[in-house]
């Protein structure tokens, strides 16, 4: 109960900030000739501002899915849909410690093979790209055994065709996919 208090003024004063405008700021030019103008200082260094919108980004915390749109396209994966998918099921046996549409990142937990319980493994999937590309995603495959007196577990060498036999069956699945789908 303390802590809904304490959220629900940090929510209030999150809301007047965001009512507030620059009428009461004064403006100042700048640059080498004292040139610059209220339309420079909006757009900012590359002629775009950096955020737009209102309070938490575009559309603000209850604003509508059009202002969320940038660029024509809606908030969704930001990577390529069929990698993505190909990924999750490649790696669908071992459990995952995170998944991150947005950044393109997959991290299993460690897998222990029933056929080889003195080893264990850990999977991370970066796909690259928003296109369907053979270079579009990075497998990097993490090893361990046992160490040689029954101690913990002890980082071992990793043959590098692993990484290329796994990114290989994730490009696989992602063209049958694609297939599937009819693209």
């Amino acid at each position: 109960m303390k802590y809904l208090g304490t959220l629900l003024l940090a929510l209030v004063a999150a809301s007047v900030l965001a009512a507030c405008d620059d009428a009461g700021v004064a403006e100042t030019r700048s640059g080498a000739s004292g040139d610059r103008t209220r339309r420079d200082m909006a757009t900012g260094l590359g002629g775009k501002n950096q955020e737009t919108g209102s309070l938490f980004g575009p559309g603000g915390i209850f604003g509508s899915k059009a202002d969320k749109k940038v660029g024509g396209e809606g908030v969704g994966v930001a990577v390529n849909a069929y990698l993505w998918r190909a990924s999750l099921d490649t790696i669908n046996f071992i459990p995952l410690v995170s998944a991150d549409p947005f950044g393109g990142v997959i991290i299993t937990d460690w897998y222990t093979p029933a056929e080889s319980p003195n080893e264990r493994m850990k999977v991370q999937i970066t796909i690259l790209d928003r296109e369907l590309r053979a270079d579009g995603v990075r497998v990097a495959v993490f090893k361990q055994q046992t160490g040689p007196k029954g101690g913990g577990w002890v980082d071992a060498q990793v043959d590098p065709r692993t990484n290329i036999d796994i990114e290989n069956a994730i490009l696989t699945r992602a063209r049958q996919l694609r297939i599937a789908q009819g693209g």
